[in-house]
């Protein structure tokens, strides 16, 4: 069966064409500026065309959303292209997952959904690396056991670069050394190495709590920044997210 998942987030939307369980194919556009239903439509399709995916061979389209003034735009757009309605999953869609909160956002259930299915037998955490930074942990038996939540790396960084007169604009890459010499070295430093610092410290404090030492999941836009800087993340898949949210209504 093919499937396009469609993931909502508040700084850009994630599609995935899933052949089965694989996701073969994943573009991102821009959240902003919003668009209308006609422009959306016309973009989706422009967007089909160019991956080259057969709209016919479609035969479900699912998505999840944070962002809930688009998710009325984005499904009736998808409902013009495939001649039916989109699923929509969020926090209340059944799983093995408990959810826990009546508060957890849609992109942070599909984290944990997309975790106790692809990583079973035991503790996770996912650090989601996005317009904020997640952290979520679940147990073996699909029980939430808790979510961090901080300003993500883009967000902060934006917000120096605009508070401050001097500040560049600047890559967030790994610096040649902790200590910079030049504005732009000392601001990759800090924003890399003070944000790596966080989520080696939450991954620290976690396992202390839960008294184990868990599985470690890194997604979102950045999470390939900082999966090579250090041993306590296992893993970084982009695709997490859009794994998730298939999980939550490949069965609907």
């Amino acid at each position: 069966m093919n499937t396009i998942v469609i993931n909502i987030g508040n700084t850009n939307i994630r599609f995935g064409l899933f052949n089965g369980d694989n996701c073969e194919i994943s573009w991102v556009i821009n959240t902003k500026p919003y668009r209308s239903q006609d422009e959306l439509y016309i973009q989706f399709l422009n967007i089909y065309q160019a991956y080259n995916v057969n709209v016919e061979s479609i035969e479900k389209v699912i998505i999840g959303s944070v962002v809930p003034q688009l998710t009325y735009d984005i499904s009736r757009a998808i409902s013009r292209i495939h001649g039916e309605k989109a699923i929509i999953v969020d926090r209340n869609t059944p799983s093995e997952v408990e959810a826990k909160s009546k508060q957890m956002g849609t992109d942070i259930y599909a984290n944990l959904v997309a975790a106790h299915h692809l990583y079973s037998n035991r503790k996770k955490i996912i650090f989601d690396f996005g317009t904020a930074l997640t952290a979520s942990c679940v147990d073996e038996k699909g029980e939430t056991l808790g979510v961090i939540i901080a300003p993500g790396i883009i967000t902060a960084l934006n917000s120096l670069i605009h508070d401050t007169a001097q500040l560049p604009e600047i890559e967030l890459i790994k610096p040649k050394s902790v200590l910079g010499l030049d504005t732009v070295s000392c601001m990759q430093s800090g924003m890399v190495y003070g944000y790596l610092g966080m989520v080696e410290g939450f991954v620290d404090r976690i396992n202390k709590e839960v008294e184990d030492d868990c599985f470690v999941i890194a997604t979102g836009g950045v999470s390939h920044v900082y999966k090579p800087l250090t041993e306590k993340i296992q893993i970084a898949d982009r695709l997490h997210t859009l794994k998730g949210l298939y999980f939550l209504g490949k069965d609907l």
